[in-house]
């Protein structure tokens, strides 16, 4: 009898312990929801301070003023391979016109990303993202996504996957202050 007591004890230590990790997480996740919630266009970019390859650090608040072309993708990925040259191409175009290309890596080393710089000859800033911290800030789950900022700090535009050099161009004319 005693044994019996013992065990239902349990079994009710147990369910009640389920129960209070099921309200404390359904608290957190209500709490949250705000960070967790899509970008939508029109919103303000979540600002952040990552460091390029030079360790210099670098605002996205600091660019406000500039359209900024901001490209997520890693050294692994293949599409993000072919539109690297490209991004650079239109860089040289548009860098002397309040555009700014920050190209923010996710995950690899900098051992990885200074021969894929190297090899692509890039120009414009890359961000390292050690920590996911962005990646997570703009919900990133594919790459490569390009985020549009326009001079007034608002997303524009999310363009998940491969561009073309002409959508770059496209992009870039979307984004560039007025004169």
């Amino acid at each position: 009898m005693v044994e019996k007591k013992k065990r239902r004890l349990y079994i009710r230590t147990i369910i009640l312990s389920v129960m209070v990790v099921a309200v404390a997480y359904t608290l957190y996740a209500n709490f949250t929801k705000d960070k967790h919630a899509k970008l939508e266009i029109g919103d303000d970019a979540p600002d952040f301070v990552l460091t390029d390859m030079e360790g210099k650090k670098h605002q996205l608040s600091e660019y406000k003023g500039q359209g900024v072309f901001l490209n997520f993708w890693g050294t692994w990925c293949p599409p993000c391979k072919r539109e690297m040259p490209d991004m650079d191409s239109q860089y040289q175009v548009y860098k002397d016109q309040g555009i700014e290309i920050l190209a923010v890596n996710i995950g690899d080393t900098e051992f990885q990303i200074n021969n894929f710089v190297n090899s692509h000859d890039l120009s414009f800033p890359i961000l390292r993202d050690k920590t996911k911290d962005v990646k997570d800030m703009y919900r990133i789950t594919n790459m490569p996504v390009t985020v549009l900022v326009d001079p007034d700090g608002k997303i524009t535009q999310v363009e998940v996957g491969e561009l073309t050099e002409a959508k770059i161009k496209g992009m870039m004319e979307s984004i560039k202050p007025n004169s």
